[in-house]
């Protein structure tokens, strides 16, 4: 939280969470991604409560733990490794599809609220 509060106070206008890629987690399924998310997950919460400016949260994200990036504080997610391991065109729009309705889902529930 210090570098991110150094960062903004030098300038910064947003910043970009990590740490899903250095995790390695215990199960498979849903529990794996969110164990595999978790890093970034913490940091992205931590840090959107210390600065003013933006947090992207990336790093690890899937489908399934998108919505918890925005929960946590996030105002956008990075995406790019759960797309670019992909090997067909066919599954990564299909990735996209599943990211984007993820995201729909807690932009209606904002609005709702």
């Amino acid at each position: 939280m210090q570098l991110a509060e150094e960062l903004v106070n030098a300038g910064a206008d947003i910043i970009q969470t990590e740490g899903g890629t250095s995790s390695s987690p215990n199960h498979s399924g849903t529990l794996g991604l969110i164990e595999k998310a978790a890093p970034t997950l913490a940091a992205a919460y931590e840090i959107s409560r210390a600065v003013s400016v933006p947090v992207l949260c990336a790093s690890g994200l899937s489908s399934v733990t998108v919505t918890m990036a925005i929960a946590a504080g996030a105002s956008g997610v990075g995406v790019g490794s759960a797309i670019n391991q992909l090997n067909s065109e066919v599954a990564m729009i299909a990735a996209v599809r599943s990211l984007v309705e993820a995201l729909a889902t807690v932009q209606r529930s904002q609005v709702a609220a």
